[in-house]
Protein backbone atom coordinates (compact mmCIF):
# COMPACT_ATOMS: atom_id res chain seq x y z
CA UNK A 1 0.00 0.00 0.00
CA UNK A 2 1.30 3.28 -0.64
CA UNK A 3 0.33 6.14 0.84
CA UNK A 4 -0.29 9.04 -1.86
CA UNK A 5 -1.18 12.93 -2.34
CA UNK A 6 -3.71 13.98 -5.09
CA UNK A 7 -3.51 17.05 -6.13
CA UNK A 8 -6.99 18.57 -7.17
CA UNK A 9 -7.15 22.30 -8.07
CA UNK A 10 -6.46 24.06 -5.29
CA UNK A 11 -6.41 21.66 -2.42
CA UNK A 12 -4.90 18.05 -2.25
CA UNK A 13 -6.65 14.86 -1.29
CA UNK A 14 -5.22 11.99 0.78
CA UNK A 15 -5.09 8.78 -1.01
CA UNK A 16 -4.21 4.54 -0.70
CA UNK A 17 -2.98 2.92 -3.70
CA UNK A 18 -2.53 -0.64 -3.68
CA UNK A 19 -1.30 -2.52 -6.94
CA UNK A 20 -1.19 -5.89 -6.69
CA UNK A 21 2.02 -7.96 -8.59
CA UNK A 22 0.83 -7.78 -12.36
CA UNK A 23 -2.22 -5.87 -11.98
CA UNK A 24 -4.08 -4.89 -15.52
CA UNK A 25 -6.40 -2.28 -14.07
CA UNK A 26 -6.94 0.57 -11.29
CA UNK A 27 -10.65 0.81 -9.80
CA UNK A 28 -10.92 4.50 -8.15
CA UNK A 29 -13.42 4.10 -5.36
CA UNK A 30 -16.14 7.14 -4.70
CA UNK A 31 -17.20 7.46 -1.32
CA UNK A 32 -20.81 8.24 -0.22
CA UNK A 33 -21.50 11.41 2.12
CA UNK A 34 -19.84 11.99 5.13
CA UNK A 35 -17.81 9.10 4.38
CA UNK A 36 -13.53 8.73 3.77
CA UNK A 37 -11.13 6.84 2.03
CA UNK A 38 -11.25 4.80 5.73
CA UNK A 39 -15.06 3.27 4.72
CA UNK A 40 -14.89 -0.09 6.15
CA UNK A 41 -17.77 -0.99 3.67
CA UNK A 42 -15.29 0.54 0.46
CA UNK A 43 -12.08 -1.18 2.26
CA UNK A 44 -14.06 -4.63 1.96
CA UNK A 45 -14.03 -4.66 -1.37
CA UNK A 46 -11.24 -2.91 -1.89
CA UNK A 47 -9.50 -5.90 -0.68
CA UNK A 48 -11.60 -8.15 -2.63
CA UNK A 49 -10.49 -6.60 -5.65
CA UNK A 50 -7.13 -6.96 -5.12
CA UNK A 51 -7.08 -10.57 -3.95
CA UNK A 52 -8.53 -10.73 -7.80
CA UNK A 53 -5.50 -9.27 -8.85
CA UNK A 54 -7.21 -6.13 -9.27
CA UNK A 55 -5.28 -2.47 -7.78
CA UNK A 56 -7.68 0.06 -5.79
CA UNK A 57 -7.12 3.90 -5.11
CA UNK A 58 -9.22 4.56 -2.39
CA UNK A 59 -8.84 8.70 -1.55
CA UNK A 60 -10.99 11.31 0.40
CA UNK A 61 -13.43 13.31 -2.05
CA UNK A 62 -13.16 16.09 0.13
CA UNK A 63 -10.77 17.71 2.77
CA UNK A 64 -11.33 17.76 6.48
CA UNK A 65 -12.64 21.15 6.25
CA UNK A 66 -15.19 20.82 2.90
CA UNK A 67 -16.66 17.89 4.59
CA UNK A 68 -17.80 19.64 7.67
CA UNK A 69 -20.33 21.34 5.01
CA UNK A 70 -23.20 19.09 5.04
CA UNK A 71 -24.22 20.68 1.39
CA UNK A 72 -20.74 19.87 0.18
CA UNK A 73 -21.29 16.32 0.60
CA UNK A 74 -24.03 16.52 -1.88
CA UNK A 75 -22.32 18.27 -4.58
CA UNK A 76 -21.92 15.84 -7.05
CA UNK A 77 -20.45 18.35 -9.28
CA UNK A 78 -17.58 18.92 -6.97
CA UNK A 79 -17.86 15.35 -6.32
CA UNK A 80 -16.89 14.41 -9.80
CA UNK A 81 -14.16 17.29 -10.54
CA UNK A 82 -12.06 15.54 -7.57
CA UNK A 83 -12.85 12.08 -9.38
CA UNK A 84 -11.49 13.22 -12.51
CA UNK A 85 -8.78 14.99 -10.97
CA UNK A 86 -7.47 11.21 -9.65
CA UNK A 87 -8.00 9.99 -12.43
CA UNK A 88 -5.67 12.00 -14.01
CA UNK A 89 -3.00 11.86 -11.47
CA UNK A 90 -3.05 8.11 -12.03
CA UNK A 91 -3.07 8.66 -16.11
CA UNK A 92 -0.33 10.56 -15.26
CA UNK A 93 2.01 8.55 -12.76
CA UNK A 94 4.71 6.42 -14.56
CA UNK A 95 3.29 3.40 -12.08
CA UNK A 96 -0.10 3.21 -13.25
CA UNK A 97 -0.43 5.25 -16.64
CA UNK A 98 -0.62 2.12 -18.69
CA UNK A 99 -3.29 0.53 -16.29
CA UNK A 100 -7.11 0.27 -17.61
CA UNK A 101 -9.28 2.44 -15.15
CA UNK A 102 -12.56 1.60 -13.34
CA UNK A 103 -15.12 3.28 -10.81
CA UNK A 104 -16.46 2.18 -7.90
CA UNK A 105 -19.43 4.36 -6.17
CA UNK A 106 -21.28 4.32 -3.25
CA UNK A 107 -24.43 6.48 -2.38
CA UNK A 108 -23.76 9.64 -3.56
CA UNK A 109 -20.21 9.06 -5.25
CA UNK A 110 -22.04 6.53 -7.65
CA UNK A 111 -23.56 9.49 -8.92
CA UNK A 112 -20.37 10.70 -9.60
CA UNK A 113 -18.42 8.06 -11.14
CA UNK A 114 -21.97 8.44 -13.55
CA UNK A 115 -20.54 11.80 -14.48
CA UNK A 116 -17.01 10.89 -14.51
CA UNK A 117 -17.21 7.82 -16.74
CA UNK A 118 -19.77 9.88 -19.25
CA UNK A 119 -17.19 12.67 -19.46
CA UNK A 120 -13.80 10.25 -19.25
CA UNK A 121 -15.18 7.72 -21.95
CA UNK A 122 -13.57 4.83 -23.52
CA UNK A 123 -11.31 5.53 -21.15
CA UNK A 124 -13.04 4.19 -18.35
CA UNK A 125 -13.68 0.18 -18.99
CA UNK A 126 -15.86 -0.43 -16.49
CA UNK A 127 -18.55 1.10 -12.96
CA UNK A 128 -19.50 -0.46 -10.45
CA UNK A 129 -22.33 1.31 -8.35
CA UNK A 130 -22.80 -0.01 -4.77
CA UNK A 131 -25.91 0.96 -2.78
CA UNK A 132 -25.82 3.96 -4.99
CA UNK A 133 -27.79 7.11 -5.92
CA UNK A 134 -26.95 7.18 -10.04
CA UNK A 135 -30.05 9.17 -10.22
CA UNK A 136 -27.95 12.44 -9.18
CA UNK A 137 -26.05 11.77 -11.88
CA UNK A 138 -28.78 12.94 -14.36
CA UNK A 139 -30.35 12.10 -17.32
CA UNK A 140 -27.41 13.43 -19.81
CA UNK A 141 -24.72 11.92 -17.96
CA UNK A 142 -26.74 8.75 -17.81
CA UNK A 143 -27.20 8.64 -21.72
CA UNK A 144 -23.86 9.60 -22.24
CA UNK A 145 -21.95 6.19 -20.43
CA UNK A 146 -20.27 4.33 -22.67
CA UNK A 147 -18.48 2.44 -19.89
CA UNK A 148 -20.31 -1.42 -18.83
CA UNK A 149 -22.14 -0.13 -16.01
CA UNK A 150 -23.48 -2.43 -13.09
CA UNK A 151 -25.82 -1.49 -9.88
CA UNK A 152 -25.95 -3.14 -7.15
CA UNK A 153 -29.11 -2.67 -4.80
CA UNK A 154 -30.08 -4.64 -1.78
CA UNK A 155 -33.75 -6.09 -2.29
CA UNK A 156 -34.96 -4.17 0.96
CA UNK A 157 -33.65 -0.99 0.03
CA UNK A 158 -36.73 0.59 -0.74
CA UNK A 159 -37.01 3.67 -2.56
CA UNK A 160 -33.26 3.43 -3.51
CA UNK A 161 -34.47 0.51 -5.75
CA UNK A 162 -36.74 2.52 -7.44
CA UNK A 163 -34.49 5.36 -8.13
CA UNK A 164 -31.69 2.30 -9.57
CA UNK A 165 -34.68 1.31 -11.76
CA UNK A 166 -35.16 4.77 -13.49
CA UNK A 167 -31.43 5.33 -14.33
CA UNK A 168 -31.04 1.83 -15.71
CA UNK A 169 -33.57 2.75 -17.65
CA UNK A 170 -32.33 5.92 -18.81
CA UNK A 171 -28.58 4.36 -19.74
CA UNK A 172 -27.47 3.03 -23.10
CA UNK A 173 -24.86 1.24 -22.25
CA UNK A 174 -23.90 -2.91 -21.49
CA UNK A 175 -25.52 -3.08 -18.01
CA UNK A 176 -26.85 -4.68 -15.28
CA UNK A 177 -29.14 -4.02 -12.29
CA UNK A 178 -28.56 -6.99 -9.29
CA UNK A 179 -30.62 -6.89 -6.55
CA UNK A 180 -29.17 -8.75 -3.68
CA UNK A 181 -31.68 -10.69 -0.95
CA UNK A 182 -32.10 -9.29 2.36
CA UNK A 183 -30.05 -6.41 1.94
CA UNK A 184 -30.28 -2.79 3.42
CA UNK A 185 -28.72 0.17 1.85
CA UNK A 186 -25.41 -0.28 4.20
CA UNK A 187 -25.12 -4.20 2.87
CA UNK A 188 -24.92 -4.75 6.87
CA UNK A 189 -26.88 -7.88 7.34
CA UNK A 190 -24.63 -11.36 7.49
CA UNK A 191 -23.10 -12.14 3.66
CA UNK A 192 -24.71 -9.46 1.68
CA UNK A 193 -21.62 -7.37 1.64
CA UNK A 194 -19.98 -10.17 0.46
CA UNK A 195 -22.02 -10.72 -2.61
CA UNK A 196 -22.15 -7.28 -3.58
CA UNK A 197 -18.02 -7.69 -3.30
CA UNK A 198 -18.13 -10.87 -5.23
CA UNK A 199 -20.34 -9.14 -7.96
CA UNK A 200 -17.95 -6.42 -8.33
CA UNK A 201 -14.79 -8.27 -8.59
CA UNK A 202 -16.72 -10.05 -11.24
CA UNK A 203 -17.68 -7.29 -13.28
CA UNK A 204 -14.18 -5.47 -12.77
CA UNK A 205 -12.63 -8.74 -13.97
CA UNK A 206 -14.23 -9.23 -17.31
CA UNK A 207 -13.75 -5.42 -18.48
CA UNK A 208 -10.91 -4.53 -17.41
Amino acid sequence: MSTVRIPAGPVELDGELVLPPGARGVVLFAHGSGSSRFSPRNTYVAGVLQHRGIGTLLFDLLTREEDRDYDTRFDIALLTRRLLAATAWLQGDPGTQGLRLGYFGASTGAAAALQAAAEMGGRIAAVVSRGGRPDLAGERALASVTAPTLLIVGADDYGVIELNQQAYGLMSCNKELILVPGATHLFEEPGTLQQAAGAAAEWFAAHL
